[in-house]
């Protein structure tokens, strides 16, 4: 607990998904807890450059810095992030306490004219600033043109419902949470697009030396989702975790089962490496085990040079 307050305080980001992931943190946690919650919420370098993709202006840590340091600061206790958009390595003395329940992990095509991606017309515009979707999208309808978009997601709709995009490609996740999932053309099925690392869950990151802080929030960390995103995070971590990097993957548990399929791809060439790994596992270890044999598949089956190109 932070000693300027008696509350627990949780950092966010001002945009209206931030602050909806937020406060359901905070309903959670209050309830969980029995003590006041309230909440900081800040403008991130992430959401203030909006003009360059991520890849080109620091990554997705822009949107996880300046909650850092207001947990360094002891402004907040924890802060509460799209684990999508966490980097692969933490900062010295930061840990992710706890992953909540994964949403939906899929992507979701929204458009206003057409019902699905197959039904889009050759040269549709479809707008996305992730390299893993471009990739995907260009092995699935090459004919397509692939424009970028950024900004919230109140934003990307206005510049469809504008007419600059025939569609755009979201995460199904945040658009349920918003209760917009009535915009959602098709939701794409993971065998046709892997997700991001991490898509659909929350995670909640905290100083690692707050031990108190990390009791209270096991009751929020769901053991499915912790694991499969571990192990999908350690995909990435082995392979350099990079922002510029066209990399996806999507761990599900069945039982003691996990089983996890990722894929990278490259600007320059139209192919996509695959692997995959099923294997029982008991902690967390083994799923990242799991996660650095599949990062290995992919570096035998020649992410390498791909890697080194996009460095």
């Amino acid at each position: 607990m932070s000693e300027t307050s008696q509350s627990l305080i949780i950092a966010t980001r001002k945009s209206r998904l931030a602050l909806w992931q937020a406060e359901h943190v905070q309903h959670l946690l209050s309830q969980c807890t029995q003590q006041p919650v309230s909440l900081l919420s800040m403008n991130t370098q992430g959401d203030q450059i909006l003009d360059r993709a991520l890849s080109k202006i620091g990554g997705k840590g822009l949107f996880v810095k300046e909650l850092e340091r207001a947990i360094e600061d002891n402004k907040a206790d924890l802060a509460v992030h799209s684990l999508k958009d966490v980097p692969m390595v933490l900062p010295e003395g930061f840990e992710l306490a706890a992953i909540l329940q994964r949403e939906d992990p899929r992507d979701a095509l929204v458009c206003n004219h057409f019902s699905s991606l197959a039904a889009l017309p050759d040269g549709a515009i479809v707008g996305t600033s992730s390299l893993r979707r471009w990739v995907q999208l260009r092995a699935i309808r090459p004919d397509l043109r692939i424009e970028p978009l950024r900004g919230n997601i109140d934003t990307r709709l206005r510049k469809l419902d504008e007419g600059h995009y025939d569609a755009i490609v979201l995460a199904a996740a945040g658009l349920k949470r918003l209760g917009l999932a009535d915009r959602i053309k098709e939701t794409i099925e993971v065998s046709c697009m892997l997700p991001a690392v991490g898509q659909g869950a929350l995670g909640l990151e905290i100083l690692s030396t707050n031990s108190k802080l990390y009791h209270l929030l096991q009751p929020l960390n769901h053991l499915p989702t912790f694991l499969c995103t571990h192990a999908e995070r350690a995909v990435s971590r082995a392979l350099g975790g990079s922002c510029s990097m066209p990399l996806a993957a999507y761990a599900s548990l069945d039982g003691n089962q996990l089983t996890l399929n990722a894929l990278l791809g490259h600007p320059h060439h139209t192919g996509l490496l695959h692997a995959q790994r099923q294997q029982n596992i008991a902690d967390l270890n083994d799923a990242i085990e799991v996660g650095q044999s599949v990062a290995q598949q992919l570096i035998d089956a020649g992410a390498h040079q791909w890697l080194v190109d996009l460095s």
